[in-house]
């Protein structure tokens, strides 16, 4: 990913020039996990606060939740229609900070931009997809935004009651 001060739209894809590809074993040497589900293959609600992992019709979904441990999760999407103050949340969701807890979260349709930092400091840059499921360890440095089709739906998985309390970096 570029650099911070070459961003001039979070929303845009802001490759390096030439672009430099990363592998699911690289994101797992810095502890990001990342599976390909069939998201389009089963439907979910557009926003449920909570939703149970277990009501999942997804094969795969319940074996990762099986294995895992997910207790809960909710489901959100993050669109001009379905989110207040969409335009300051998306720019607050920019701000690169850390949760004290694993973060999981699965993309059921649209697309967005997820960065987190490599063991450089570096950004790894993101594109996930409907289908993408993306686990960021607790304490790695992380941000995101949608990309220029402006919504994603996303279920986030939860083991035990969910702590989602960003801190910003300094």
């Amino acid at each position: 990913m570029v650099p911070d001060g070459d961003i001039k739209d979070q929303k845009a894809p802001n490759k390096l020039v030439p672009n430099v590809p990363i592998s699911t074993e690289e994101l797992r040497e810095i502890g990001i996990c990342y599976w390909k589900l069939d998201a389009l293959a089963y439907s979910y609600p557009k926003i449920a606060v909570p939703w149970d992992p277990s009501d999942a019709v997804n094969p795969d979904l319940n074996c990762l939740h099986d294995d895992h441990g997910y207790s809960y999760a909710d489901i959100i999407t993050v669109h001009p229609d379905t989110l207040p103050k969409y335009e300051t949340k998306v720019r607050a969701f920019f701000e690169e900070h850390i949760h004290n807890a694993e973060e999981i979260q699965y993309f059921l349709s649209g697309s967005r931009y997820f960065d987190a930092r490599n063991r450089s400091d570096e950004w790894v840059h993101m594109h996930v997809k409907a289908g993408d499921l993306v686990t960021l360890p607790e304490g790695i440095y992380h941000r995101f935004t949608v990309d220029e089709g402006n919504s994603i739906h996303a279920m986030r998985l939860f083991i035990g009651q969910p702590v989602w309390t960003p801190f910003n970096r300094p």
